[in-house]
């Protein structure tokens, strides 16, 4: 099935109708189906009409009880991995207000305990610099200085004892001239600083030697219930299963070509006098 953002909506209402068909077809109430589930009533009901969008593994046991197989079953499970997917557009957010985003990720780090981050080419909001973050969102216009506030408030969350971080950024994220050199001198030592932090595990992939692998997108592991994917237009925001462990296996493969603890910080510290050089 072929991934058309404007229609992630739709997905899930024909999921929704498609197992609310296979229950009647064979003659079964909600109820019979939720007890053959261990689901609640309710549950089911939310899921037959669209209010809620069941995960993968619930929507196997309910054409497992029913005992819907081969091409049914098959065209109902690619749709939930497709209902298990949203979009977000960078144009809706802005219109929003990114403010709100930042309301919207500081409300699922609040829910979550283990993060996981693949940084390609920037660096994130939670390790920025409040210069790193305003030139981060300089082409949006308007007046951001309750997004930038926002951002830097939600850094609170990495000195949370709760919870765990890993940082995995390429030298092409921690190198890239987004502010003047000086500026980025300072940048350089904010993740050479929170990398000391208890909660925090932050790692460079360098650009030397042999690395056989082939990132293509900025990426986010929450706990293992949720996948955010960035994009040039816009954010995939994954829950199935399947793609989260993909994710999961992308990561820990990446870990492996990564320099953590007081080699991490010499590299950082190296980068950062060739900037600091630069001004000179």
């Amino acid at each position: 099935m072929t991934l058309d953002p404007k229609t992630l909506g739709q997905y899930r209402n024909d999921l929704a109708e498609m197992l609310r068909d296979q229950r009647r077809r064979t003659g079964k109430t909600q109820t019979w189906l939720a007890r053959r589930c261990a689901m609640s009533q309710t549950k089911v009901s939310n899921i037959e009409s669209g209010k809620l969008t069941p995960s993968l593994l619930d929507v196997e046991m309910m054409l497992e009880a029913l005992g819907t197989n081969g091409s049914t079953a098959s065209q109902i499970i690619t749709l939930a991995r497709t209902a298990n997917t949203e979009w977000k557009d960078h144009w809706s957010s802005r219109r929003r207000g990114l403010d709100k985003k930042q309301d919207d990720l500081s409300r699922l780090e609040s829910t979550s305990t283990e993060f996981r981050f693949f940084l390609l080419s920037m660096i994130t909001g939670l390790l920025a610099t409040p210069d790193y973050v305003r030139a981060s969102i300089a082409d949006v216009p308007g007046d951001q200085s309750k997004t930038i506030a926002k951002k830097l408030e939600r850094q609170q969350v990495l000195y949370d004892p709760g919870k765990s971080f890993t940082f995995i950024l390429t030298e092409q994220a921690v190198r890239w001239p987004l502010l003047p050199p000086v500026a980025m001198a300072i940048q350089l030592d904010r993740l050479a600083s929170v990398s000391r932090i208890p909660s925090v595990r932050l790692g460079v992939i360098p650009f030397s030697g042999h690395i056989p692998e082939r990132p293509l997108n900025t990426f986010t592991i929450y706990d293992r219930k949720l996948a955010t994917v960035e994009t040039g237009t816009g954010a995939l925001i994954l829950r199935d299963r399947r793609d989260i462990s993909a994710y999961l296996e992308d990561f820990e493969s990446y870990e492996r070509y990564a320099v953590f603890g007081d080699t991490c910080r010499e590299l950082l510290s190296e980068w950062s006098v060739f900037f600091t050089r630069q001004r000179k």
